[in-house]
């Protein structure tokens, strides 16, 4: 379960990086290496709340740290990270998910970035509720049992692709308005709410995603999508600003060979979220012991 110090954790990161983000723009560019080569060994990898991108980030982290590199992680929404990839404020960004969810962004910033590969190729995006809810299979059935979930759609940030696909096509495609709103707030508040009402036993329905270690927890039903609302399986895709390759070709050719399948991605979440909470580093460090060949498959 996701604590109140967690989440006030995790808020004040985010709103601290997005100030950081503001202020260079404001000066006129970051400390990114952006236009100074690779020679500072600096890499500013941004990030947005969602699980795997928390996970792939603290990995990449602990990866070039141990190669002599200095490496910032900026936690904000999807949209800034995106700016940020265009303006150079930002250098890499490990969860990009294309070609549905993050549509509007790669169309706005995409000629500004590099596409450097695709490490996660089965992504997608989904609306669940806990099996024991019972007469509740589709998107089709929620508009009919509104009163079931008290009116409400547990949602994530505000900014996410989820969020927009869940207002834009999910809400409107299935008769919903007026009966159940989208409630967004932050991915731990989800979750936090989801645990809260598993415990109790209590209906809710929220928004979600593959890959994702609460399907491993919890006993989760994805509900049905006949209007493919939600679209199909997507690619998590590692994008970086534009020159980024050019300054640190080693990098980028480690990068290109990165892959996690759902097992490795799953046991690393739950060190992260579960066993190790609030000390990313350490359960990255944990995963990395556990798994003693996975560096050979980067060289």
């Amino acid at each position: 379960m996701w604590s109140s110090k967690n989440l006030v954790r995790r808020v004040a990161v985010a709103i601290t990086a997005a100030l950081t983000l503001a202020g260079a723009a404001a000066c006129g560019g970051g400390d990114s290496g952006n236009g100074s080569g690779g020679d500072d060994k600096k890499i500013t990898i941004g990030y947005m709340a969602w699980d795997e991108a928390i996970a792939a980030s603290y990995l990449w982290k602990n990866i070039l740290e141990s190669k002599g590199y200095q490496v910032e992680l900026k936690n904000v929404e999807a949209g800034l990270v995106y700016q940020g990839l265009a303006e150079g404020d930002i250098d890499l960004f490990l969860d990009s998910w294309l070609p549905q969810t993050h549509e509007d962004y790669w169309k706005q910033y995409g000629n500004d970035l590099e596409k450097i590969g695709v490490w996660y190729d089965n992504a997608s995006l989904s609306i669940a509720v806990p099996k024991y809810v019972n007469d509740v299979n589709s998107l089709a059935d929620l508009a009919g049992k509104a009163d079931m979930f008290d009116g409400e759609i547990v949602g994530i940030e505000s900014g996410a692709g989820l969020t927009k696909a869940t207002q834009d096509k999910v809400i409107p495609g299935y008769g919903m308005d007026g009966k159940l709103k989208l409630k967004t707030s932050s991915t731990p508040a989800m979750l936090a709410a989801l645990d809260g009402a598993i415990a109790g036993k209590e209906p809710i329905v929220v928004t979600l995603w593959h890959p994702h270690w609460a399907y491993a927890k919890y006993e989760l039903k994805d509900l049905e999508d006949p209007k493919k609302t939600l679209g199909g399986a997507e690619e998590v895709t590692i994008l970086a600003r534009e020159g980024f390759s050019k300054d640190f070709a080693e990098v980028t050719e480690q990068l290109k060979k990165f892959k996690m399948d759902d097992q490795q991605l799953g046991t690393l979440e739950d060190l992260i979220f579960n066993v190790h909470k609030e000390n990313e580093e350490k359960a990255v460090e944990e995963w990395l012991k556990a798994n003693p060949d996975y560096l050979g498959t980067l060289s």
